[in-house]
């Protein structure tokens, strides 16, 4: 690997800021705290800074040169609703809040390379450090955009990064076009009439009802879906009934949907409505269908994609720079990647060995309450960071 030196030099410093935030987890639009420390890291080091966008946003904008060309990074800050089941120094000091994702790390490999900008700017142009609130859920890349993100600081381009657990530390990962899914949730109101449970044939069970929907869902992905576009209905819960001698009146079903494209979520939610309204009609009942779109699948361009493989070789070695296998799992990155073009990539947090005394018996796997980020990975983060940024501002601009 070639680290960048300075960087390692800082690496205890910016370590430290991280295990202060993960001891401090903030939800989403609640990240007053984390951001207060991003921003005064950042002022501590000459950079100026701008707050509000998203609530609880922070951008740090570096510029050098007289280029009015520009670049994006980010990193996300917010935390898990979760306990941490950790008892090492830097636990989450607020339960039922955790860093389960590692956003604490992310901003401390932005913060790193935000250091090493302060002071060697290598680079003619502008690089704007985007830290991001409220990725887990509350979509906080897109209340930045609403806020005037990219009105305020123009940029060419938007890269993005996620650890990811299992793959080694000194490796990354990318993949071209499609790499996480768009996340949706549906909430369907089955209305029969409800009866003695000893006298069914007096009122119309939602609950047949429910099951026969469960296993039609299924034949949208094996018969109305094309078999090479991929698509994932879940039915997470169902909920019926107060008592074992009474037929309920009404039944409601909740799940998501997950989808590499919005032409098959189009399909999807409409045949799913079509099912469930045609199936609730052939039993005599009625329904009530809700379908909410959360964040869009995330696509990565093709020449940004293309520029972040070849510049992560560099850094770590061609051969560590693998192809990603895409995942159903969401990002609201992905609102960045409709608005610029970008590439979001991932690094390898390990296997867990990282984990001091003190961590829980789980897996180090995201969204586990014995999960850690690994420390290592902040030169190796913060380097490439720095690299993409001078090698885009350095390279000829793209031809739209």
């Amino acid at each position: 690997m070639k680290l960048i030196e300075p960087i390692l030099a800082d690496a205890a410093e910016v370590t430290a800021i991280r295990r202060d935030i993960h001891a401090h987890p903030e939800l989403c639009f609640q990240e007053v705290r984390t951001a207060d420390v991003i921003a005064k890291a950042l002022t501590d080091w000459g950079i100026p800074v701008h707050r509000g966008l998203g609530k609880t946003g922070v951008v740090g904008i570096v510029k050098n040169g007289t280029s009015n060309r520009a670049v994006g990074l980010r990193a996300d800050i917010d935390a898990l609703p979760m306990t941490e089941h950790n008892t090492f120094a830097h636990a989450s000091q607020h339960p039922g809040k955790m860093h389960a994702c590692g956003h604490d790390g992310h901003t401390a490999m932005l913060l790193a390379a935000a250091k090493h900008f302060a002071k060697h700017r290598n680079f003619d142009g502008t690089v704007y450090l985007v830290f991001q609130p409220a990725e887990e859920g509350g979509g906080g890349a897109r209340e930045m955009i609403q806020d005037g993100l990219f009105d305020l600081f123009p940029m060419e381009a938007m890269f993005g990064a996620h650890n990811w657990p299992g793959m080694p530390v000194g490796s990354f990962a990318v993949k071209n076009g499609p790499m996480m899914a768009s996340s949706n949730e549906f909430s369907i109101t089955i209305r029969g009439k409800g009866s003695h449970a000893a006298l069914p044939h007096l009122g119309i069970d939602p609950v047949p009802v429910a099951a026969q929907m469960v296993m039609a869902f299924q034949t949208i992905i094996t018969r109305n879906r094309r078999p090479i576009d991929p698509g994932v209905i879940s039915v997470t819960m169902i909920h019926a009934g107060e008592a074992t001698n009474v037929v309920p009146d009404s039944c409601e079903m909740q799940g998501t949907v997950r989808t590499f494209s919005i032409e098959t979520l189009d399909l999807i939610e409409r045949r799913m409505r079509e099912v469930a309204e045609h199936t609730c009609a052939a039993f005599g009942a009625t329904c009530e269908f809700s379908f909410k779109r959360n964040y869009p699948p995330t696509v990565n361009h093709p020449h940004e994609t293309a520029f972040v493989q070849r510049v992560l070789g560099e850094v770590v070695g061609r051969e560590n720079v693998q192809e990603f296998e895409p995942t159903m799992g969401a990002e609201d990155f992905s609102y960045f990647l409709q608005a610029k073009p970008g590439c979001y990539f991932m690094i390898g947090n390990g296997d867990g060995a990282h984990r001091e005394g003190g961590h829980g018996l789980g897996p180090c796997m995201l969204h586990n309450p014995s999960y850690d980020f690994n420390d290592e990975l902040i030169p190796l983060g913060a380097t490439a960071w720095v690299r993409l940024a001078e090698a885009w501002l350095k390279a000829p601009a793209p031809v739209r």
